[in-house]
C-alpha cells in the first residue's frame, strides 16, 4: 500500500465562471492532487493512480515519482499503449535545473492516461495501488471524459 493511502488522490477537473457557451464546454485547468484534497470549483473529480514512488517530486527519471510542479497539456494520443494520453510538459525550467544540480536527467513521457491496452476490465480496482512510472492514471471511461474537457494548452497543475 501506497504512503499515501490514507489521503485521497485525485484529479480535479476545474472550470472557471464565464458568461461564455463554450467555456462552460471545456476546462480551464487541471489540478492533481497527490496530497489531501482541497475544495476549489471543481468540474469533475477523479480519483487517481500515481507513480508507484508517489510521495515528493520527481527528481530523476526512473524514479517512479510522479511530478509536481505548473505544467500544461501539450499534445495527445488517441492510439497509446494505454487507452488514450494526455501529456504533460514535464520537465519544467525548474525540472530541469533541479537535475542539472543533481547530475541525473529528468526523463519525460508523462502523461494522463488510462488503462494499459486490453486491461480495460479493470476498472477501479486499478486504483488499489499506485502503479505508474510517474504517470497519472484513470479509468478508461474517465480518460473518455477528460480527452473531451481537456483541451491542449490546458494548464495542469500538480499538487503534493
Amino acid at each position: 500500500m501506497s504512503p499515501l493511502a490514507k489521503y485521497t488522490t485525485a484529479l480535479v477537473v476545474e472550470l472557471a465562471f464565464s458568461i461564455s457557451l463554450q467555456a462552460l464546454l471545456s476546462a480551464d485547468r487541471v489540478i492533481i492532487h497527490k496530497g489531501v484534497l482541497r475544495a476549489g470549483q471543481t468540474l469533475k473529480t477523479y480519483k487517481i493512480a500515481l507513480g508507484s514512488e508517489p510521495v515528493g517530486p520527481k527528481t530523476r527519471q526512473g524514479d517512479h515519482r510522479t511530478p509536481q510542479g505548473i505544467y500544461v497539456i501539450d499534445s495527445r494520443n488517441a492510439h497509446s499503449q494505454f487507452h488514450r494520453s494526455l501529456h504533460i510538459s514535464y520537465p519544467n525550467a525548474v525540472d530541469r535545473e533541479r537535475a542539472r544540480k543533481l547530475g541525473v536527467a529528468t526523463g519525460g513521457d508523462i502523461f494522463i492516461h488510462g488503462l494499459p491496452n486490453g486491461y480495460g476490465f479493470i476498472g477501479a480496482a486499478h486504483r488499489a495501488r499506485d502503479w505508474t512510472d510517474g504517470c497519472i492514471a484513470v479509468t478508461d471511461q474517465e480518460i473518455e471524459e477528460i480527452w473531451k474537457l481537456v483541451a491542449n494548452g490546458t494548464p495542469v497543475e500538480i499538487r503534493p
